[in-house]
């Protein structure tokens, strides 16, 4: 493929991601205010599931191909592209204050997720035993979310100022829901694979092509709707879809693999020793303060991303 084709399929990608992405913070917004659901708990859940189910199949697919060797490294990858990079940006371009009770069972979720890889991936595998504590971690998280949403709908019932809800509007919102979705999809394969074949002509390193290209750009929905977010000053839809996201992505992901394998998932060297210890770096700088402090602080976000540039030039030199 030449590199003039390349760029037009990377200018296509952006497109899709970028309106795609409008619609969707857009729809995801207006279906917080509708229902009365807080806009976090939306970002959490739907939002999140919205931008990680592709790479929940394609992980599931693979797996019952028998290809998982890869799994916990992408899925680690993804983890700390989302907090290190993504998370970080929209600390520091929109710090917030928090409630501690929307953020705490989410935040402390996504440390034991991350703990329960690095203590059960030890010995180079994440065996059964392992997967069943990251599911269980996984449903904990779906009983929360759900508490989060009855008690947000108690409390906005008797309010009178909600958006338009009648079947037309509803209709449009589900509609633009769907599209940004898979434009944000299809938008961010279009950009890796052609970005890829860009780097790939340009002679640029494989491995710098890995941690760069790859590992944001299966991070680009998130990244997409945060920026979104951020435009749009929704940084509770923007925290939420990244934190919902990663839980997503540490507990199903790797177990399903697992499952579907039928055996425990192999853990390379780097993983334990690097990426999981530096993945769980990043968490620890972006929740443990906001739990503690009830807000974010830019200086999270500047720590955060220092940290996650240092992994980067570790994994490529």
């Amino acid at each position: 493929m030449s590199i003039l084709l390349s760029v037009l399929i990377f200018v296509i990608g952006l497109t899709l991601i970028v309106k795609g992405g409008d619609a969707f913070v857009d729809a995801a917004t207006w279906i917080a205010e509708v229902s009365g659901i807080p806009t976090f708990i939306i970002g959490a859940t739907i939002v999140s599931l919205a931008t990680t189910l592709p790479e929940l199949l394609v992980s599931a697919m693979a797996a019952a191909g028998g290809s998982v060797d890869m799994a916990c490294g992408n899925a680690i990858g993804s983890v700390t592209a989302n907090t290190g990079f993504i998370l970080a940006l929209a600390i520091l371009f929109m710090p917030t204050v928090i409630k501690r009770s929307d953020y705490l069972t989410k935040g402390l979720i996504l440390i034991a997720c991350v703990t329960t890889l690095l203590l059960f991936g030890m010995n180079g595998q994440l065996k059964i035993a392992g997967s069943v504590i990251l599911i269980l971690l996984f449903l904990v998280f779906i009983v929360d979310n759900v508490k989060s949403a009855k008690h947000g709908m108690s409390a906005a019932s008797d309010k009178e100022d909600r958006p338009a809800r009648d079947k037309k509007t509803a209709t449009i919102n589900v509609i633009k829901f769907v599209l940004g979705a898979v434009g944000i999809v299809i938008g961010a394969r279009l950009m890796v694979d052609s970005a890829t074949d860009i780097a790939t002509a340009l002679n640029v390193p494989e491995a710098v092509i890995a941690v760069t290209i790859v590992a944001i750009g299966t991070s680009l929905p998130e990244l997409v709707t945060t920026i979104t977010a951020i435009i749009k000053k929704q940084a509770s839809l923007s925290a939420g879809n990244v934190l919902g996201a990663n839980i997503i992505d540490t507990t199903l992901i790797l177990p399903v693999c697992s499952l579907i394998s039928g055996k425990g998932l192999p853990l390379s060297a780097q993983c334990i020793t690097l990426d999981i210890p530096f993945c769980l770096i990043v968490i620890i700088i972006c929740v443990v303060p906001m739990l503690i402090k009830q807000k974010f602080m830019r200086w999270q976000g500047v720590a955060a991303l220092a940290a996650y540039v240092t992994y980067l030039a570790m994994v490529i030199l």
